[in-house]
């Protein structure tokens, strides 16, 4: 019986973690360029996180500084813990002409941060960088030859925790002026999530219920024996 309660404890903690999951997920639904995550245990309980970097869909914005990503690939961005890279292509231009994301972290492109002078910008779906009729340079798009180091840092950013020359250029990559990729959290099927978490976490609890009150019963017994 001591297995089988252990068994149904571990049961509740896991479905407690499954319920922080899905309310992150959901939380971020709004949020540009977002990836949910999953998550496996070991033999001991741990959670161990796994980005899910399937495609959202990319929404027209009009706006020329907002830039989708389809297929593989991350841009790169400059940020005081070092190098980051994301999918947020929300891109503003700060004071000193750079371009730079809505924290104001430099955009990173092949040959450095992206300085932009002039008035009109055009991208193309290489990545490459014109403004007023000049090219000045090409976004850096990359990717990882193993995609499971990279790591979360708040709803946007990425780190990765493997050797930088694991780092290379995307071979299916196509980049969007104008829009932006949305959140590939789907809110149907984190409701439906939701729902059957909830079932669980209630089977669980009777579960514990009944050996607790078996467990009385059975203390009870033994003292009306003596």
């Amino acid at each position: 019986m001591t297995v089988a309660i252990g068994k149904a404890v571990q049961g509740t903690l896991r479905l407690e973690k499954t319920f922080d999951i899905i309310a992150n997920r959901l939380a971020n639904v709004g949020t540009v360029g977002f990836k949910a995550e999953g998550f496996t245990f070991d033999e001991l309980l741990q959670a161990r996180m796994r980005i899910d970097l399937s495609q959202g869909d990319n929404l027209t914005t009009g706006n020329p500084l907002d830039i989708a990503i389809s297929g593989e690939g991350f841009f790169k961005v400059q940020t005081p813990q070092g190098d980051r890279y994301t999918r947020n292509g929300t891109f503003t231009i700060d004071k000193d002409k750079y371009l730079v994301t809505q924290d104001g972290h430099r955009v990173l492109g092949e040959s450095g941060p992206v300085i932009l002078e002039g008035q009109r910008i055009s991208i193309n779906n290489e990545g490459d960088i014109d403004v007023d009729g000049s090219q000045v340079g090409k976004l850096k798009i990359v990717t990882f030859a193993t995609p499971e180091k990279l790591k979360k840092e708040g709803a946007s950013f990425l780190s990765y925790t493997g050797n930088t020359a694991d780092e290379r250029s995307p071979d299916r990559v196509s980049v969007q002026q104008g829009a932006l990729e949305q959140s590939n959290v789907s809110v149907v099927t984190e409701m439906k999530n939701m729902i059957e978490a909830t079932r669980n976490y209630e089977s669980v609890q009777k579960i514990i219920q009944t050996y607790d009150e078996m467990d009385g019963k059975a203390v009870s017994e033994v003292g009306m024996v003596k």
